[in-house]
């Protein structure tokens, strides 16, 4: 199951704390994110902190179309954290016969 975030606050610099459903929670550096053509503006400090928490997606999003995707925020949290596939429906295991 994807992670959905559900509150989000600009502390200072390129941190935010962050807050999962599942109740994980915690801040997250993201400078070292800030590369390529959609993040390079987000260096600027001012533009970084103008990020909303989008409700549809459950994830942050500028203004100018950047965003992060729950999973690897979550992932910033939790570092364990693997996303699993899930199996579809009426896909199951199959055990290898005896005999």
């Amino acid at each position: 199951m994807l992670p959905k975030l559900r509150e989000a606050k600009y502390r200072r610099d390129y941190r935010i704390w962050l807050k999962f459903a599942d109740g994980v929670e915690g801040e997250v550096d993201l400078e070292s994110e800030l590369w390529g053509e959609v993040f390079e503006p987000l260096k600027d400090k001012s533009r970084f902190a103008d990020f909303v928490l989008h409700n549809e997606l459950e994830t942050l999003v500028w203004p100018n179309g950047a965003d992060f995707a729950p999973e690897f925020l979550y992932q910033k949290l939790r570092p364990e954290y693997m996303l699993k596939p899930q199996l579809e429906s009426g896909d199951s295991k199959v055990e290898n016969p005896v005999g």
